[in-house]
């Protein structure tokens, strides 16, 4: 077994304890700090994000970019979302998420993303797949008839306009949009079949790659997200069945996107 698959079995029982602390922790959730007027920080992204940096570091010493606490890229680097989906986390909705993923030499090896309100545990290693509590996953194909669907996030580093602009050129080109509030199971539910794809102007490695990765294990198409700086910046992010990756790349505010 090599150290990567160590990792990743190490990684599914780690997502799994803490979407345990995260849902224990949810009911005396406490004070909420504001970071932005769509964006919270919580005791539990705290405690979340802490339990998983003090796991990786006792099995691995690996190093972690987290969301709460930050970090430095490195040749092997954990990349970490304690609790996407926050503010459905603090209002009881279903969508909200763990995300872990393994960047090796700029390439994501590991994804994890487990959803405990929804007991659904996504896994992805590249080149073997990606499954749904055990599942092989396989994006839609469109097979499912009609208009496609497509999960939008907005995030605030870009214009609103641009963002508006988007869900108008999908509108026209019979692209049914969504929006979930959490990029990460956004992006699971491309890897799922359940949507169609996910697009978002900006969003954070923490948010993306874990589920990036399983969208391209089960046969999606996403665009290059690490390039340009990706893990330190963010980037847009497209993902989507391969069948609809040139309609999405002729809309105004995703072309050029590779």
């Amino acid at each position: 077994m090599t150290d990567f698959d160590d990792r990743l079995r190490f990684a599914i029982d780690l997502a799994t304890e803490a979407g345990a602390l995260a849902r224990s922790m949810r009911q005396g959730l406490g004070t909420v700090e504001t970071k932005s007027s769509i964006d919270f920080c919580t005791a539990a992204d705290l405690a979340v994000e802490a339990l998983v940096r003090r796991r990786l570091d006792e099995a691995f010493g690996d190093p972690v970019i987290g969301e709460e606490a930050g970090g430095t890229p490195a040749d092997l680097v954990w990349v970490v979302d304690p609790i996407d989906g926050t503010t459905n986390y603090i209002h009881g909705t279903a969508n909200w998420c763990i995300s872990l993923a393994l960047v090796h030499r700029g390439v994501v090896e590991i994804g994890v993303i487990h959803a405990p309100d929804l007991e659904q545990l996504f896994v992805a290693r590249r080149g073997q797949g990606a499954t749904l509590n055990g599942r092989p996953l396989r994006t839609s194909g469109l097979r499912h008839g009609g208009g496609a669907v497509v999960e939008v996030g907005w995030s605030a580093r870009r214009p609103l306009a641009l963002s508006l602009d988007l869900i108008s050129q999908m509108i026209a080109d019979d692209i049914e949009f969504r929006r979930c509030g959490s990029g990460a199971m956004g992006l699971a539910n491309v890897a799922a079949g359940i949507s169609d794809g996910y697009v978002e102007l900006h969003i954070n490695a923490w948010d993306a790659l874990a589920g990036l990765l399983l969208v391209r294990e089960a046969g999606g198409w996403t665009n290059d997200f690490l390039a340009g700086d990706g893990l330190r910046l963010g980037n847009v992010v497209v993902a989507c069945t391969a069948e609809l990756t040139g309609r999405l790349q002729a809309l105004g505010p995703l072309r050029g996107v590779a």
